[in-house]
């Protein structure tokens, strides 16, 4: 945790002096509760960027794929603002769980819902893992959406972007007892994050034209459904 404390001044001056960073809605960051914080994803460093400026001390729990480890600096950078790694091929039950629980104890989480970066900056499925993990915490879900002004809509050093904060979104009935009530409300839940994060990035995309992305599928095929694959 020390460690943390550290970090987190050091990450902040960094990604101010490396990137040309604009924060909207910081204030509908809840700091007095856990939440599941829900962002698109990018690049490698988006959870970086994100906690860096949220700048909260409570340190965040950050579910990371176990790939982003193999490179030394992203994965000391991550490991110091509370990532843990997931396997992410083979059902990782047991990390899931560890997270519900922190979760439940007061821990903030951060879980990007698509599951996988885009290489277009266009949003992708989101998958059930986000949704599943604060229904099951009793935690609202955070809308963020990152915006970076590139031609190709990619982080690149030096570059501009957007972090923007939507409203939370309530996830209060969603767990149940009955699975196929489950996966209707966690349906509902996906759909409702869709949409805020793709309201998020018409009301503050830059204005270039090769960024009129198209709008996410918000109901992908219900194969697979309850599988929840939340890691970076």
């Amino acid at each position: 945790m020390v460690l943390y404390w550290i970090a987190l001044p050091i990450v902040w001056v960094l990604i101010h002096i490396l990137w040309r960073i604009e924060v909207i809605g910081l204030d509908k960051v809840p700091r007095d509760r856990p939440i599941v914080l829900a962002p698109n994803h990018i690049s490698d460093l988006d959870p970086v960027f994100i906690l860096g400026v949220v700048f909260d001390f409570s340190r965040y729990r950050i579910l990371a794929k176990q790939e982003l480890f193999r490179n030394p600096v992203i994965g000391w950078a991550l490991g110091c603002l509370g990532a843990i790694p997931i396997d992410r091929g083979k059902g990782d039950t047991e990390t899931i769980d560890k997270v519900i629980a922190e979760c439940r104890g007061g821990t903030r989480v951060l879980i990007f819902p698509e599951g996988t970066r885009s290489k277009t900056g266009q949003l992708g499925k989101l998958k059930s893992g986000a949704f599943a993990v604060a229904s099951q915490a009793g935690a609202d879900i955070l809308p963020c959406r990152i915006i970076y002004d590139t031609p190709d809509a990619r982080m690149h050093l030096f570059c501009r972007m957007r972090i923007c904060f939507g409203d939370p979104i309530s996830t209060a009935g969603a767990a149940s007892d009955d699975p196929r009530r489950q996966v209707r409300a966690l349906r509902t839940l996906r759909t409702r994050l869709t949409d805020e994060l793709e309201a998020l990035y018409a009301a503050h995309h830059f204005d270039r034209p090769e960024q009129a992305l198209p709008a996410a599928d918000p109901d992908p095929a219900e194969k697979g459904e309850n599988h929840a694959d939340p890691a970076c």
